[in-house]
């Protein structure tokens, strides 16, 4: 069975034939004009199901009779349109540009996200020196940062520098020049000033916007924590902490799933943290109005560090939070 309508639910069956077979290459051969890379970014993203399951493993063998389900969003426009939209530009040179992206931006394009976004003002910005390696959607984008998540965040003007940082963002730092951390203010403080949650993460099978730990499947995730401050009354149990976020690995909502799992959810984040939005009604004032009226996760990439694929040089950047999650930590302080 195949189809070919795009921005729809289309369901195929795996025949006898075709068992064992990868998962991405099969969809490719079942779906009419559905090519072998498109299906894999369709599987990584969790817009594919086999027996109800979110299925994110390309090479993962067809077994016969299965009925694999691919939800295929309709075509986004072909080339962005570039925009007048104000850039923090932390440096820039003729291969590459760091950006301080403020907290509500879009990275790049996509379903009900066209306009407004990091790649409508680059393309504004640099014209058409931005690489063609993301493709006509995601010009230079090397890695992103979630649309209410502020921080450092560096885009390639050609190829071969798209290709050096990628390079270095798929490695993670473990071997690599590349640094990355986070900070992120929570709810409670963890038992270790220091740890490591090693837990592996996939699309929620009841909610396929967000993230979630798997016991069997999922993508392997590690995230390196450390408490730096803490916050509450003198005499009373800490109600909340600054927390420093190194990533090994780069999952989706990774550090969000992660310190929720750890019953320490970001503050303000609506998606992993609902549960514990009653713990700001009990703040004394004006903690209780900042924290009620925070309007996002409040997660900042601070610090970012990676070699230059030109020049070698080594490049090392930090930026405070923005104004809101500042207001937020004096709020805190205040306890």
């Amino acid at each position: 069975m195949s189809a070919g309508v795009f921005g729809t639910e289309i369901e195929v069956v795996v025949d006898e034939a075709d068992a064992g077979a990868r998962l991405d290459s099969w969809l490719a051969g079942a779906v009419a004009d559905l090519s072998r890379s498109r299906a894999k970014a369709l599987i990584v993203s969790g817009m594919v199901s086999v027996g109800g399951a979110t299925i994110e493993e390309p090479k993962r063998p067809v077994k016969p009779g299965e009925t694999v389900i691919v939800t295929v969003p309709p075509p986004e426009p072909a080339i962005p349109a570039g925009e007048a939209i104000a850039l923090d530009i932390v440096y820039e040179d003729d291969d590459l540009i760091v950006i301080d992206k403020p907290p509500g931006m879009v990275v790049h394009p996509g379903a009900g996200n066209h306009t407004g976004t990091l790649v409508n003002a680059l393309i504004r910005h640099c014209g058409d020196s931005l690489s063609g390696i993301g493709g006509v959607a995601r010009p230079g984008i090397v890695h992103r940062l979630d649309k209410d998540t502020s921080g450092l965040l560096v885009v390639a003007k050609n190829d071969r520098t798209h290709q050096g940082l990628a390079a270095q963002f798929a490695d993670h730092g473990r071997e690599g020049p590349l640094e990355r951390a986070y900070m992120a203010l929570c709810w409670g403080v963890p038992e270790r000033t220091k740890g490591i949650i090693d837990a592996a993460i996939g699309r929620s099978n009841q909610n396929r916007e967000k993230m979630e730990i798997k016991r069997a499947g999922g993508r392997h995730a590690i995230t390196h924590f450390a408490v730096a401050e803490r916050y509450g009354a003198a005499g009373k149990p800490p109600i909340a902490s600054l927390i420093e976020c190194r990533l090994e690995t780069g999952r989706t909502h990774q550090i969000r799933v992660h310190l929720a799992s750890i019953a320490h959810p970001v503050i303000g984040d609506r998606g992993y943290g609902a549960g514990f939005a009653t713990k700001a009604a009990r703040l004394p004032e004006p903690a209780r109005s900042v924290v009620s009226a925070f309007p996002r996760q409040a997660l900042h990439a601070f610090r970012l560090g990676f070699e230059h694929p030109a020049t070698h040089e080594a490049l090392h950047f930090e930026r405070p939070p923005p104004a809101d999650m500042i207001a937020l930590t004096d709020s805190l302080k205040s306890l």
